[in-house]
């Protein structure tokens, strides 16, 4: 075997009593699409993932050495926006582990927070060699080569370079570029499915989020997720998405510097999905940033899944004022019953700072109904603590939410994300960022988000944690919920909410 990507299990400290149960498992994107790069070069390839597998730190390490790969390379990167840098919780503990065992063994990290700190993680004893962004190239090049000392020459990583008394020297080399539009169907071919572990039948370790199943266990597995394009053409500050895409070596890089989309083709896309349908799946997500944003793209995407007779359960995103109602009955035509709103904040003001009024001004109120018209749920995004919040505003947020009384709400408190804007303005101002990855994680005990201008952290996080109390004890809400998925559906969502998360910043 030439590569094993690993996906490393952080969920117990990034979940809490969460995990068990409530918390999606996630099929690992970039190990399946690097997998399957590398696969149609040639090359010997397997995918260990910890997480859906629930492997402990002990038998992580069995595997690996039965395997004896040339390379292991760590993927640490997720759906969520704060995953790359929570993840590197269980990458660390397990690449310090095989490190001990067997020195000699070669460890790559590669994922969202990597590309954000490339110095800082190629700074850690266990990591040999870094990938500075997406590292789709760079990684056919590692693969050539011997992995010794001809790394000097291969653009778009970091290695340790021998120096004078055998010091180690952590350097970076000139950068590498991204796959550009042109090459995305031939250069990332597809994902690597068959690599994935499964209990009876496949995908059935991988389990949608709770709300997507509509609140009923029994639909959460099989569960996949595709992405049909990378990337984001906005910067918002606390959005750190595109970091993956840089090309500039520069510390004060950030996500913002490197937007931009790119596209597989629809044929590309259909093919993925008849290969999902045909394993038996049904819950899919489109985990695409922007994906109802460019009609050229996702017109004929839906289109094939509604020719084909593809049975899909489908979420996506949508930013609140990228909705077009003349295209909401296609989505629901072609099976996505959820959208997921990026409205971040209540206030205006609030919202427009942290976008870099990139946002259009709409009524969101009225956008929301009209997605409900459509037979479409939402799932409405909110985000407490951003720098100019007060608790006025977060209560505004909080009356909003609570106003629109969506099917399913995220609220996140506000995290200068490494990779971010906003985490390069923390750094610049001297604010308080976390001391841990596990900090960087939203529902886990060491939870620590950003003070805003008015605010501590503390206050920020209990307020944040108080409002999904109120939200999801709300009579209003558990009514929509019995009315619309049934009563033991309600009944569910009650014990979601009894799961009450403990923070160390709250005294817990």
């Amino acid at each position: 075997m030439d590569v094993l990507f690993v996906n490393p299990d952080s969920s117990a400290k990034a979940y809490q009593g969460l995990a068990k149960v409530y918390s999606a498992i996630e099929p690992p994107t970039w190990a399946l699409l690097l997998a399957e790069s590398c696969r149609s070069k040639g090359f010997g390839v397997g995918i260990l993932d910890c997480d859906a597998e629930r492997l402990s730190l002990e038998q992580s390490v069995l595997r690996i050495e039965e395997l004896r790969p040339r390379l292991i390379v760590f993927v640490v990167y997720g759906q969520n926006p704060n995953s790359g840098t929570t993840s590197m919780i269980g990458a660390l503990d397990l690449a310090r582990t095989l490190k001990e065992n067997d020195p000699a063994c070669r460890i790559c990290f590669v994922g969202s927070h990597t590309s954000a700190l490339p110095r800082e993680v190629l700074s850690y004893s266990c990591v040999d060699i870094v990938l500075l962004n997406e590292g789709v190239y760079a990684l056919h090049a590692l693969l050539k080569s011997n992995l010794g000392d001809d790394l000097a020459y291969i653009k778009g990583i970091g290695y340790k370079k021998s120096g004078p008394g055998d010091d180690l020297i952590p350097t970076i080399n000139a950068p590498q570029g991204i796959v550009p539009q042109q090459r995305m169907d031939e250069d990332m071919p597809g994902y690597a499915w068959d690599l994935l572990p499964y209990k009876a039948k496949p995908l059935d370790l991988y389990r949608a989020h709770f709300w997507h199943a509509e609140f009923d266990h029994a639909k959460r597995t099989p569960f996949a997720a595709i992405y049909t394009s990378l990337g984001c053409n906005f910067g918002c500050d606390f959005c750190m998405i595109n970091i993956v895409n840089r090309v500039d070596n520069g510390d004060e890089v950030n996500s913002s510097h490197s937007r931009g989309m790119r596209f597989w083709s629809p044929q590309w896309v259909g093919r993925e999905m008849e290969k999902l349908a045909g394993m038996g799946v049904r819950t899919l997500r489109i985990s695409d940033e922007m994906f109802f944003l460019n009609r050229k793209y996702y017109e004929p995407i839906l289109n094939q899944v509604i020719d084909r007779g593809l049975d899909f359960n489908m979420w996506t995103y949508s930013r609140v004022d990228t909705v077009r109602r003349d295209y909401l009955d296609l989505f629901r035509k072609a099976g996505v019953s959820w959208l997921a709103l990026g409205i971040e904040a209540g206030n205006q003001v609030v919202r427009q700072e942290v976008s870099k009024g990139s946002f259009q001004e709409v009524n969101i109120r009225e956008v929301s109904k009209t997605i409900g018209d459509a037979g479409i749920n939402i799932i409405s995004n909110f985000i407490f603590g951003f720098p100019d919040d007060t608790l006025e505003t977060m209560q505004q947020t909080l009356d909003l939410a609570m106003e629109l009384n969506n099917e399913m709400t995220n609220m996140y408190p506000c995290q200068a994300l490494p990779g971010s804007p906003m985490h390069h303005s923390a750094k610049k101002n001297g604010w308080k960022l976390p001391d841990t990855f596990e900090g960087y994680a939203f529902l886990s005990y060491e939870c620590q988000p950003l003070p805003t201008k008015h605010l501590s952290a503390a206050q920020v996080l209990k307020f944040r944690d108080e409002a999904w109390q109120k939200y999801f004890s709300n009579p209003a809400y558990l009514a929509l919920v019995g009315k619309k998925f049934g009563e033991q559906e309600r009944k569910n969502v009650e014990d979601m909410a009894s799961v009450r998360l403990k923070r160390k910043l709250l005294g817990d």
